[in-house]
């Protein structure tokens, strides 16, 4: 189970392939479900052309590895990996990847699910956006949240 944030970006799909391989994960697994979380242009109606993610480390690594962990006691997972970006972000870069291995589909799907769900409301994230006018701004919602449909 590997939480990582990284300052720099990255490229999901490598990571994924990087992790398997490192965790021993060949003919383990019968899925693999992936979420990967890219940074709009756009929020809350106005163009944006960068954001600053900041965070407090130490915190915010422990708060992800709590959630992994849950996740992992409540269905059955093989494997994790979770990556964030921290920092200055552009749009069109990747900001998040919540990668979860299991025997089957049902369990990786529904542990990705309440991976990324939690993280977005329980892990210590702050995001400053820069909009394209200049002015600057604190993300005080996060947008576009799960709804479940009855």
């Amino acid at each position: 189970m590997a939480v990582k944030l990284s300052d720099t970006a990255f490229d999901p799909w490598q990571e994924i392939a990087n992790h398997q391989q490192a965790a021993g994960m060949a003919g383990k697994y019968g899925a693999t479900a992936v979420f990967v979380g890219t940074m709009r242009d756009f929020n809350q109606g106005d163009a944006v052309c960068g954001m600053y993610l900041e965070h407090y480390p130490g915190m915010t690594e422990t708060q992800l590895q709590l959630i992994v962990a849950q996740a992992a006691s409540q269905w059955q997972v093989l494997e994790t990996l979770v990556v964030h970006r921290v920092g200055r972000v552009e749009p069109n870069d990747t900001l998040v990847l919540v990668a979860v291995w299991s025997e089957h589909r049902g369990d990786a799907f529904d542990a990705s699910r309440f991976i990324m769900e939690n993280l977005k409301s329980r892990a210590p994230f702050w995001k400053r956006e820069t909009l394209a006018n200049g002015e600057q701004r604190w993300v005080d919602k996060n947008s576009g949240g799960y709804k479940r449909q009855s």
